[in-house]
């Protein structure tokens, strides 16, 4: 059956901020909508690969997609493979340490590679198998992250109560703006995913503040969702595990909540279909 994909990046310009478990969480929870979802794990730390605890190096994975050395279809792990305890219906191209050397590799087979490119193939082949694809990408402007910005058709930026948040949004948001500009003009902003939310402290209130005010459709809809995930320490529990809080903790807080989230992500995709411009004072 062809699906209409929708291809979403997750991410900040800062590391530590529940990226690849609101990746992981978000993708598992569509799958309990009825979807079908693929997570493409870009980051050299590999988090989502470990999230499901499958041996960073046992299996081909993104390396080889990036460097066009195997048909991304073949890289696909799934439920009910040897060696793979992935939830049905959720999807994973894993990641390895060896993406550290991707742009030497790049440059060793053609020197006219570009980061704009080297995503777009493997995705265009990946079209129609998925319902969504969701790009877990390192919290810098590594090769695979660039083309990410370059590829996706919506992103998703995830924030948790720190200090420097507001920061790693707006360079995240600007990064955003400036792949619309050069070459990716139908990439849309989403939302913001607070998580590790504890909403009795200052810091999280602040947040949530600053983000319903300045991360706007125009004048209109804020781009804050209002599902937020709250702080829990069964998340590093089921990181542990190697599973998703719907296996461990099917009737937990924080994962209705991620079933929350999940249901605000389609009601909104659903109304930003033409690319949108935010505001951000």
């Amino acid at each position: 059956m062809e699906r209409q994909t929708t291809v979403i990046a997750v991410g900040n310009q800062k590391g530590g901020v529940g990226k690849t478990t609101n990746t992981v969480h978000i993708a598992r929870a569509l799958v309990e909508r009825g979807r079908k979802a693929l997570i493409i794990d870009l980051d050299m730390n590999h988090g989502a690969t470990r999230h499901f605890g499958i041996v960073p190096e046992a299996f081909l994975g993104s390396y080889e997609m990036l460097l066009g050395e195997e048909s991304p279809e073949n890289l696909v792990l799934s439920h009910g493979d040897e060696d793979v305890d992935l939830p049905e219906g959720l999807h994973l191209i894993p990641a390895a340490r060896k993406l550290e050397g991707i742009d030497q590799a790049l440059a060793h087979k053609s020197k006219f590679i570009t980061a704009r490119e080297v995503l777009r193939g493997p995705l265009a082949a990946l079209r129609g198998k998925f319902d969504y694809i969701f790009l877990d990408t390192a919290p810098n402007a590594t090769t695979p992250t660039i083309a990410s910005y370059m590829a996706a058709d919506g992103f998703l930026l995830s924030a948790m109560p720190d200090p420097f948040a507001i920061a790693g949004l707006n360079d995240a948001l600007s990064d955003i703006q400036d792949a619309q500009q050069r070459g990716n003009p139908g990439l849309r902003l989403i939302g913001v995913v607070l998580s590790g939310v504890d909403k009795r402290t200052t810091l999280a209130n602040s947040l949530a503040e600053f983000v319903e005010s300045q991360f706007r459709v125009g004048e209109a809809e804020s781009l804050k969702f209002r599902s937020t995930i709250g702080r829990s320490t069964v998340i590093p529990q089921t990181q542990k595990a190697g599973r998703t809080l719907f296996e461990t903790h099917p009737d937990h807080k924080v994962t209705h909540e991620y079933r929350a989230l999940a249901q605000e992500i389609e009601e909104r995709l659903g109304r930003i279909e033409p690319m949108v411009e935010v505001a951000n004072g």
